[in-house]
Order: C-alpha cells, then sequence, then structure tokens
C-alpha cells in the first residue's frame, strides 16, 4: 500500500466515522426533545382537564391565547417546567477571497467533510466569487464584492475598508469565535482543517 493510499484510507475511515458519531449525536438529541415533548403535553393535558369550559373561564383562556400570541409569551411556569433550549455550537468565519467557482466549491467540501468527521462548530464562508452557485451548500455563504468590481463601482470608497466593515459585521451578527483567511494559492486540506 503506497503513502496516498494509506493516507485516503485513513482519511475515509476518519470521514465514516465522523458520519456515524454525527448520526449518533443526532438521535440521542431527538430522544431527549421528544422525552421533553411528551412531558409538556402530558402537562398541558393535565392543565386542559382542570380547566372549566364556563363561560368566564373560557373567555378568560380565550383572552390568554390572544395575548400570548401577540406578545409570544407562555404563561407563568408551574412546578417541573422547564423549556427546552438548543445549545448551538460556536460559529467560524472562513475568508475565502480571490478563489473560482471551482476553488470555492472544493474548500466548502473539504468544510463539510472536516464538520462530518468533527462537528464543533458552525461554518460561515465569505467569498468574492460571484460565479459560486448559490443554494444549500451546508454551510452558511456570505458574498463580498472583489476589489475589482467594487473599484469600478465605487471608486470613492476603499476595498479595504469595505472588507474591514464586513468582517467585524459578520463577527458581530454570527457571534464568531473563530476567523480563519484561506490562503487563495494554498486552500487547506482536510487534514489541516482537522487540527
Amino acid at each position: 500500500m503506497t503513502l496516498d493510499t494509506m493516507d485516503r484510507a485513513r482519511w475515509e475511515l476518519a470521514a465514516m466515522a465522523g458520519r456515524l458519531r454525527s448520526l449518533e449525536a443526532r438521535l440521542v438529541e431527538e430522544r431527549r426533545l421528544a422525552e421533553a415533548y411528551r412531558k409538556e403535553r402530558d402537562r398541558e393535558r393535565k392543565r386542559a382537564d382542570r380547566l372549566e369550559l364556563g363561560p368566564l373561564s373560557w373567555r378568560a383562556a380565550l383572552r390568554w391565547w390572544h395575548g400570548r400570541n401577540r406578545a409570544g409569551a407562555r404563561p407563568p411556569a408551574g412546578p417541573g417546567y422547564a423549556p427546552v433550549a438548543a445549545v448551538r455550537p460556536p460559529v467560524h468565519l472562513y475568508v475565502v477571497l480571490g478563489l473560482d467557482a471551482a476553488g470555492v466549491h472544493d474548500f466548502v467540501l473539504t468544510l463539510r467533510q472536516r464538520l462530518l468527521v468533527s462537528p464543533d462548530h458552525r461554518p460561515v464562508v465569505m467569498t468574492d466569487c460571484v460565479s459560486y452557485p448559490a443554494g444549500d451548500h451546508g454551510v452558511l455563504l456570505e458574498y463580498l464584492p472583489d476589489r475589482a468590481t467594487w473599484e469600478r463601482h465605487r471608486p470613492d470608497r476603499s476595498w479595504e475598508d469595505v472588507l474591514s466593515e464586513r468582517l467585524t459585521r459578520l463577527s458581530r451578527d454570527h457571534d464568531t469565535v473563530r476567523t480563519t483567511i484561506v490562503d487563495r494559492a494554498r486552500p487547506p486540506t482536510l487534514a489541516e482543517l482537522l487540527r
């Protein structure tokens, strides 16, 4: 077996293990959510059974329902009530500038493979490649006009300033914990992204 074949076999094994871990984690989360929803359903059934359907209580319940829909609030929590809150993984921002559509596509595929192996963050990819097709790529894509396009349309404003403002805004909006600048001459490999 050559070194390349062994590296590929290791990579495929790591990717399969990542997919399996991802599916197991999803199954555990689905079971936890199902149990929480069952408990909430049972509490609501008991509450509905206690509700008297006389004219005054019916009107009060209707007023509460309309107020809840407008305010988006729940009634005061009863004993044992705990809302289900999902923990979202941290966001990493990847800045991919100067690559053509094929280069951006290859990077996104590598990034998706990395997330299959270790789904420890949510990726946001900022690119200046206008020809990269929009759609569901498993990552959030943000577009920034390339330098030449920007200078053609807005020569009065520096492209570096726009880039800096956009990076600041994306970091703030997504509450990013890490920013990676992708070298267009040598995009990272899966092994490098896993470090």
